[in-house]
């Protein structure tokens, strides 16, 4: 057939046609030149997605139906971790992925510098630092029969657990006594305490919750009270003893709103007593305190090796109210025990 040079003929089944455009040779779909390499990981899926943009409506439909049949009932990749480990492994556990732990670090860092009194926050820079000591710590306790038989036990402190009224009946200079002593001389209870939220292992956890449960009994022993210039002194004492990295932070940091007065005193009379006596003496995670109620406080000192800090602290109440408070909680309980009787 003659014709037109520039046109070019095109045969349709039985039909010739002549076009005025030259013709193109055939082009596969874009969308045929990705991998449909289903059983690599999650970005193939993407690229086919990605694909599936470019290509004509029909081929995006197969090949979403397509990711969709071969993705079903695999097991769970790396990009699907974070719904994985967000069941909690204890109760109150809330899990964190990488940026939600780096984010609650710095924000409760700063939070407990701004306002130390925010015992959330300082709770939570405990939980979100503690992880390279807290292994440490545990075979520390591992290595004791004390602390074995905690970790086996796992007792808890507050005042549904320790019956405070039996403790004042306890002679005075017993370990009992001297902290119901303390309890009533700083006004302080052991209810107080924040529970771990994010430490992930659950015998970890527990060991972080027993040194906070334990705090007040290192401030009994050490005879330091509850206020500022006392809790630093206490800080550098357990960074010392337990190396977590909450106290070395607290110590490093939390003297700086303190006025001249107050720092001179806390660096010149109570750090270097609570670095030399925390470094020398047992490690008390290790210790079941509960058993030792009935010991004396100045015997148990030694045998820790523990001494009294070379000047004496401001205390919020004298010894003789504290004293008559404890006198009057063991006379009721006394008298309890007279009518059940």
């Amino acid at each position: 057939m003659c014709g037109d040079p520039d046109k070019e003929v095109a045969v349709h089944g039985a039909e010739v046609v002549e076009t005025p455009y030259p013709l193109q040779p055939h082009r596969r779909p874009e969308a045929r030149r990705v991998s449909l390499d289903f059983a690599s990981s999650p970005p193939a899926t993407m690229s086919l997605a990605a694909a599936s943009l470019r290509a004509p409506r029909r081929t995006a439909r197969s090949l979403a139906t397509i990711a969709r049949a071969n993705t079903a009932g695999r097991p769970h990749t790396r990009w699907q971790t974070r719904a994985v480990n967000t069941q909690p492994a204890y109760e109150g556990h809330i899990p964190l992925n990488w940026f939600e732990h780096g984010f609650l670090t710095l924000g409760s860092a700063f939070m407990a510098l701004v306002n130390p009194r925010r015992a959330d926050m300082v709770a939570a820079l405990g939980d979100l630092t503690s992880g390279p000591v807290l292994p440490r710590l545990r075979d520390t306790m591992l290595e004791s029969p004390e602390g074995r038989q905690i970790l086996k036990e796992r007792p808890r402190i507050n005042t549904h657990t320790v019956d405070m009224n039996k403790l004042a009946l306890l002679p005075e200079g017993t370990f009992g006594h001297a902290y119901v002593t303390w309890l009533e001389r700083c006004g302080v209870t052991p209810d107080t305490r924040e529970p771990v939220h994010y430490v992930d292992d659950p015998e970890l956890a527990y060991v972080m919750q027993r040194y906070r449960e334990c705090h007040d009994f290192y401030h009994c022993i050490l005879g330091m009270p509850v206020n500022v210039v006392a809790e630093l002194a206490v800080k550098f004492f357990e960074f010392a003893n337990l190396g977590l990295p909450m106290t070395g932070m607290a110590a490093a940091f939390g003297h700086l709103p303190l006025t001249h007065a107050k720092r001179e005193k806390l660096f010149r009379d109570y750090v270097p007593w609570a670095v030399k006596c925390g470094s020398s003496a047992q490690s008390l995670i290790t210790v079941y305190w509960e058993k030792r109620w009935e010991q004396n406080i100045d015997e148990m000192k030694r045998e820790l090796g523990i001494w009294s800090p070379p000047v004496e602290p401001r205390w919020p109440k004298p010894l003789s109210e504290a004293k008559l408070a404890a006198a009057k909680r063991a006379e009721m309980m006394e008298n309890q025990q007279q009518a059940s009787s």
